[in-house]
């Protein structure tokens, strides 16, 4: 035999020897948590209390369509006098101090778009257990909008850091390039449409987190934790041999708030329109097998 057809015909023998020594090899069945994402423009559009609101008059609003977000806190908690903390922490994001004050670190958070998979951990690492409601503290979330200037309609990218603090050195929007080398509070933002960008930083307390359980479970002004009761009470039995996902599902629906000045229902920034709340209304987690 040529030597050439020798390598060939030793190495389809070292593959398929590796191929039954695989397939001799028991293969692992610890199922897991899977969270995923879901942003949905038609869901019940909340205020801070966790109640149905409309538009207040003069303002006017859109449901963007998200792209990608970010999370830095997951907590499952077992019942509406389950204080903040105290429940299941399932996900605590990246933080650092190189800015100043404790703050995420946006270089190491994690990422996901619509029906993606956030975060997937070992249902052995979650504790046995009845939980009724989930609480997700929102680090960033970036879409796109539609604007209007001289009369005609465009669509912009609107990237929303809307976590408690965020230490950011710099990041890209559309392949524009945003430096930052700092800490910014929750409120900063940055919009780029036709290869222009611009940023600023929304007042304190603009961004709305709805929290059904303002009365028996606060959350820290500018926490953005936001708080969803599951439909049905979630079990963990410790049990489980196949995987377990939690979609949480986040109102989008007129998300993005402005005043009006040219009262037609459309952003015109260029009038003194200014954005007045860019934050979700509201969390439905739906668990599934």
């Amino acid at each position: 035999m040529k030597p050439f057809k020798l390598t060939l015909f030793l190495i389809a023998t070292l593959v398929f020897s590796c191929s039954e020594d695989n397939n001799d090899t028991p293969q692992s069945t610890s199922p897991n948590l899977i969270i995923k994402l879901k942003f949905d423009p038609t869901q019940a559009r909340l205020g801070n209390l966790g109640q149905p609101v409309s538009i207040p008059p003069g303002n006017a609003a859109q449901s963007p369509t998200i792209n990608r977000m970010s999370a830095n806190y997951i907590e499952l908690a077992p019942s509406a006098f389950t204080a903040l903390g105290t429940g299941e922490v399932i996900f605590v994001g990246n933080e650092t101090t190189v800015g100043g004050d404790e703050a995420i670190d946006f270089q190491s958070a994690i990422f996901a778009g619509n029906e993606d998979t956030f975060l997937t951990i070992p249902l052995s690492d979650v504790s046995p257990g009845s939980y009724e409601w989930v609480r997700v503290s929102l680090a960033y979330q970036e879409g796109d909008i539609d604007f209007l200037l001289n009369g005609v309609e465009y669509s912009g990218t609107l990237a929303s850091f809307v976590g408690y603090n965020t230490y950011i050195t710099s990041f890209d929007l559309n392949n524009e390039t945003i430096d930052v080398n700092g800490n910014r509070l929750q409120g900063f933002w940055a919009f780029e449409a036709e290869g222009f960008t611009s940023h600023g930083q929304a007042p304190p307390g603009a961004t709305t987190v709805p929290n059904p359980l303002f009365d028996s479970s606060p959350v820290p002004q500018g926490s953005c934790v936001v708080t969803g009761e599951f439909e049905n009470t979630f079990e963990i039995t410790g049990n489980e041999t196949s995987d377990v996902v939690v979609t949480l599902s986040f109102s989008i629906n007129n998300s993005f708030e402005w005043t009006e000045v040219n009262a037609d229902g459309k952003y015109e920034p260029s009038a003194g329109e200014q954005v007045v709340d860019m934050g979700l209304r509201g969390l439905i987690p739906i668990a599934s097998n």
